[in-house]
């Protein structure tokens, strides 16, 4: 079946500009303000019609015409252009990275209504998208929706919660408890930032390891130096390692020379194309678990040039690698 994208029809978003001006119209009046006029009383009669009983607009009527009994009412459209409201359609299948989190009922939610809020006068046929457009999604953490409710609601608020937390290197959970700062969302898994009252620091936590979370009565106030660049990098990744940028030099082989030019892998990096077909990379980050990470994920086509301490650890990790494997 044919997926379309409606938009209300433009006479209304007319007959809408001028009630909003206060003052009565007859339905001739109206019909002879919109376009060229070709259109009847009796066409603008059935549309505020439909304004009044499918819009909620709020129109009266008498003998002098019709106006809106309330000042600041409009109707909430939105003209797009074609290619925008194409833009648009694309919207429904990338949401399928939100699948079984609350956000994804909330944002199709949202796209619903941004799409009934369209002007009529534009049809867009994207039918052919779901067949020929696939949104591979990242894989996300087993997160219970009642967590997403809490924790957003503390930050919100500006309450403490109270958790279940289990870290990466241990099989049980701790009780915890935090002043929620800030949440972010990396590849689909979420964390949140905060104080951890046990430890008396900033720690992040990653959603799919609590439970139980429970929002307290204790209120907090973020401190007025927070900044969440002091414990993240936006263009790396969440791992709170360290605080002051290590300046990397990565050094791609020419088999994978295109992959490497064709990326921007950070907003401050130098990118050098070498004459035997390598490429150098340097930029700051303070991601040096990440980095780990992709650089061991790239086998022997990415090679690690500095920072030192970052060259051991890639030698410790594929010793130890290599030791498993024996």
């Amino acid at each position: 079946m044919e997926r379309q994208i409606k938009i209300n029809n433009w006479r209304i978003v007319k007959i809408d500009e001028l009630l909003q001006s206060g003052r009565w119209y007859t339905a001739k009046e109206i019909a002879k303000s919109i376009e060229d006029g070709s259109y009847s009383s009796r066409t603008i009669q059935r549309d505020i019609e439909y304004m009044r009983d499918t819009l909620n607009a709020p129109i009266e009527s008498d003998s002098r015409g019709y106006h809106y009994t309330e000042k600041n009412f409009f109707i909430k459209s939105i003209p797009l252009t074609e290619g925008e409201a194409l833009s648009v359609a694309i919207l429904n299948p990338l949401l399928e990275q939100y699948r079984n989190t609350p956000l994804e009922n909330q944002l199709r939610s949202v796209f619903q209504k941004i799409t009934n809020c369209l002007p009529n006068r534009i049809t867009v046929d994207t039918s052919f998208l779901n067949p020929r457009i696939t949104f591979i999604p990242d894989r996300i953490e087993n997160i219970n929706p009642e967590l997403f409710t809490t924790i957003f609601d503390a930050i919100k608020k500006g309450f403490s919660i109270s958790f279940d937390y289990r870290p990466l290197q241990k099989p049980s959970f701790m009780e915890r408890t935090i002043d929620p700062y800030h949440a972010v969302c990396q590849r689909g898994n979420w964390y949140v930032i905060g104080k951890c009252h046990d430890k008396g620091d900033i720690r992040i936590f990653s959603f799919g390891r609590m439970k139980n979370a429970v929002m307290t009565s204790k209120k907090f106030s973020i401190p007025k130096d927070f900044n969440t660049s002091d414990y993240f990098d936006s263009e790396m990744g969440v791992w709170l390692s360290d605080k002051i940028p290590l300046e990397v030099e990565l050094l791609f082989d020419k088999e994978i020379a295109t992959y490497a030019t064709n990326r921007i892998w950070h907003s401050d990096q130098t990118l050098e194309e070498r004459e035997d077909g390598s490429v150098y990379l340097k930029f700051k980050t303070t991601q040096k678990k990440e980095l780990l990470r992709f650089i061991l994920g790239q086998g022997h086509t990415v090679r690690v040039l500095g920072p030192e301490e970052l060259v051991e650890e890639v030698k410790e990790e594929l010793q130890r690698t290599e030791k498993m494997y024996k």
